[in-house]
C-alpha cells in the first residue's frame, strides 16, 4: 500500500488485476430522476480514483423505467421481483464480483466520491465500514422526528443490546469485504436489512468502523415509511435478542413474584399492613408468567444456536453441561412438592369432614409449584426435540 502526503494511506489499485477492485451496488425501486445520475456518479468516482470496479443496479420492480436508464448509464443491471430493501440488496451482492461491495441509495441522498475514503479502511482491516451522518446533515436531508428520534432511539437501542459501538447504525452508505457474506448470512428483506447487518457483523466480531460522511437532500419522493419501517428495525432487534426480550425480563417478574409470595406466605408485613390471599394470587401469577418467559428464552436460544448459526456464551456452556433428563429431574422435584403439599391439604380437609378450606395460601402456593413443574418439563421437551438438530 502506498500513501499520500495530503490525504492518508492512498487506495492500492494493485490489489485487484484479474477481477474488479470494487463492486458498487445500488437499490432500485422507481428512481428515474436519480438512478442515471446516480450510475454517472459512482463510475466517475471510480475512473477518477483509479480504482478497477462495477456498478451494479439491483431493480426492485421499477415501473418508471429506472432500469433501462441504469443500463443506458453503465451499470449492470440486476433484476430482483420481490419488493423490499434487503431482497434488492441480497439480489445485487449475488451479482457483484468485486473483493469489496460499495453499497449506497438511489436518491442522490450520497456522494460517490467517499468510495475511496472507504475503500482504504477495508484495504487497512476493517470487515465493515459505515458512514456517519449524524453531524454532517444538509438541510431539508431528513426529517426531525428521523434525526432527534427514530434514529438515536433505535441506533441506541442497537448498541444497548449488542454493544456495536455504532453511532449511526441505519446510515446506508457502507462498503465490506465480499468474502465476509458467508458469514454474515444476511436473510432479511425489508429496511431491517440495515440493522441486520450491523448486529450480524457484531456477533461474528467483524471489524466495524464508522468514518463521517454527508448527507444531502434526496431526490424525488422518498419510500421510507416512518412507523412501518422503524417498527421493522424495532422487530428484528428484539427478535435478535432473546436474553432481553424473554429471558431478563422472564427472570425479573419471577423473582418479583417469588418475593411478593413468600412475603405473603410469611406474613411479613410491607408498607405497614399485612397482604393477604389477593396479594398471592398475584405473585403466583407473576412467578409462572416469569418462568415461562424463560422457557421462551431457552427454546429462542435453541433456534437461534442450531437454526440459524448464532453463538451465545452463556447458553453454549449449558447445553454442553445440561441434557434432557437434567430438566425433567428439577420439573418433577418441584411438581412432586407442589403435588405433595396440595395432597396433605386434601387429606386435612376430608379428616375435617370436607368443611371450608382453612390453608388458601399453602392451596394457592402448591398449585403454583405444581403448574411452575409441568412448564419445566414440557420446556425441556421442546428444548430437546429443538436439539434433534444438533450436530
Amino acid at each position: 500500500m502506498t500513501y499520500s502526503a495530503t490525504q492518508g494511506p492512498a487506495v492500492d489499485t494493485a490489489e485487484s488485476t484479474a477481477s474488479n477492485l470494487v463492486s458498487v451496488v445500488i437499490p432500485c425501486l422507481n428512481e428515474a430522476e436519480n438512478i442515471e445520475q446516480c450510475v454517472k456518479a459512482a463510475r466517475a468516482a471510480l475512473e477518477q480514483s483509479g480504482i478497477s470496479g462495477e456498478v451494479i443496479v439491483a431493480d426492485n420492480g421499477s415501473e418508471d423505467g429506472s432500469a433501462e436508464l441504469a443500463r443506458i448509464a453503465g451499470a449492470h443491471v440486476v433484476r430482483e421481483p420481490h419488493r423490499g430493501y434487503g431482497s434488492a440488496y441480497i439480489a445485487g451482492f449475488g451479482a457483484a464480483r468485486g473483493t469489496y461491495i460499495f453499497m449506497a441509495d438511489a436518491d442522490l441522498t450520497y456522494d460517490f466520491n467517499e468510495i475511496p475514503t472507504f475503500l482504504r479502511e477495508l484495504q487497512d482491516g476493517a470487515d465493515l465500514v459505515i458512514g456517519d451522518r449524524m453531524a454532517h446533515i444538509h438541510a431539508g436531508a431528513m426529517p426531525w422526528h428521523h434525526r432527534y428520534i427514530g434514529n438515536p432511539l433505535l441506533s441506541g437501542l442497537l448498541n444497548l443490546l449488542f454493544h456495536t459501538g455504532v453511532r449511526d447504525a441505519h446510515c446506508g452508505m457502507r462498503a465490506f469485504r465480499r468474502d465476509r457474506l458467508e458469514t454474515l448470512q444476511l436473510r432479511t428483506t425489508g429496511m431491517e436489512f440495515a440493522s441486520e447487518m450491523v448486529v450480524r457483523a457484531a456477533k461474528e466480531r467483524l471489524d466495524i468502523r464508522e468514518i463521517p460522511i454527508e448527507y444531502h437532500p434526496r431526490g424525488g419522493e422518498s419510500k421510507l415509511s416512518s412507523f412501518r419501517d422503524g417498527w421493522r428495525h424495532l422487530r428484528f432487534l428484539l427478535l435478535h435478542s432473546p436474553n432481553h426480550l424473554f429471558t431478563l425480563p422472564g427472570v425479573a417478574i419471577s423473582v418479583v413474584g417469588a418475593l411478593i409470595s413468600l412475603t405473603v406466605l410469611a406474613h411479613l408485613p410491607v408498607l405497614e399492613r399485612q397482604w393477604d390471599l389477593h396479594t398471592l394470587i398475584g405473585g403466583s401469577l407473576l412467578l409462572i408468567v416469569g418462568v415461562q418467559l424463560v422457557g421462551l428464552g431457552l427454546c429462542a436460544h435453541a433456534y437461534a444456536t442450531y437454526f440459524m448459526g448464532e453463538r451465545d456464551a452463556w447458553f453454549d456452556r449449558a447445553r454442553e453441561r445440561l441434557r434432557l433428563e437434567h430438566g425433567l429431574m428439577l420439573g418433577s422435584a418441584v411438581a412432586l412438592v407442589g403435588l405433595a403439599m396440595l395432597v396433605v391439604l386434601g387429606l386435612d380437609w376430608i379428616a375435617r369432614g370436607f368443611g371450608s378450606l382453612s390453608q388458601e395460601r399453602v392451596a394457592i402456593f402448591a398449585a403454583t409449584l405444581l403448574v411452575i413443574g409441568i412448564q419445566i418439563i414440557f420446556t425441556s421437551f421442546l428444548l430437546s426435540i429443538i436439539g434433534l438438530r444438533r450436530d
